[in-house]
């Protein structure tokens, strides 16, 4: 005895079936791709990433700015300005500088240092210029090392006196100093550290 036929004829199947269901999921992916896509131009924040700011990093002394050739504001009189730590980098703004720590370079006793941090001059040949006054040498400290950190921060040890009784030979504060740069400026933190580190 024959089958009905109900009026909607026979369904297909096999592999002319199995095409049809895979084209229907590739047009669904590309118009996925495509709504993805127009998102993104839409609102090209979503999708790109931020600027990267150049990484701090050390740099040769023949790409940094020459401290002996810069005009330092230390009032020494007659004795000359001695430059006695330094050190270049690009501090992540892309430019080169130089941090350098200079005392005026007296026949006796131990002259205060001040710390600058020092930029290219305007032209080439000419001198660097004073970008930023990291220590003062009224504060009388003498800076025995500087150094630059990974993430920019710039630190140093230097020793002072508690008092002016204290003798200029035998400094007893030890500290440990951080500038680290905030909003345009740099921002200094000491801390004590042993007199032997100097």
């Amino acid at each position: 005895m024959a089958d009905e036929d109900t009026g909607g004829g026979a369904r297909p199947t096999g592999p002319a079936q199995a095409r049809s269901g895979l084209l229907h999921w590739a047009v669904v992916a590309a118009g996925c791709a495509a709504v993805v896509a127009g998102a993104l131009a839409a609102d090209p924040a979503q999708g790109s990433t931020a600027p990267v700011r150049p990484t701090p990093r050390a740099l040769p002394a023949a790409e940094a700015p020459d401290p002996a050739k810069a005009e330092l504001p230390l009032d020494c009189g007659p004795f000359p300005v001695k430059i006695s730590v330094h050190f270049g980098a690009d501090l992540g703004d892309g430019r080169p500088g130089t941090v350098a720590a200079a005392h005026c370079d007296a026949e006796n006793g131990t002259p205060p240092d001040a710390v600058y941090l020092l930029g290219p001059g305007a032209g080439p040949g000419d001198r660097p210029v004073v970008l930023a006054t990291l220590l003062s040498e009224q504060e009388n400290l003498t800076v025995g090392r500087l150094a630059l950190r990974s993430d920019g921060v710039i630190t140093g040890h230097a020793q002072g006196y508690s008092s002016d009784d204290v003798p200029r030979f035998s400094p007893d504060l030890s500290l440990d100093l951080t500038w680290t740069r905030r909003n345009g400026t740099w921002t200094r933190t000491a801390t004590s550290a042993p007199a032997a580190r100097a």
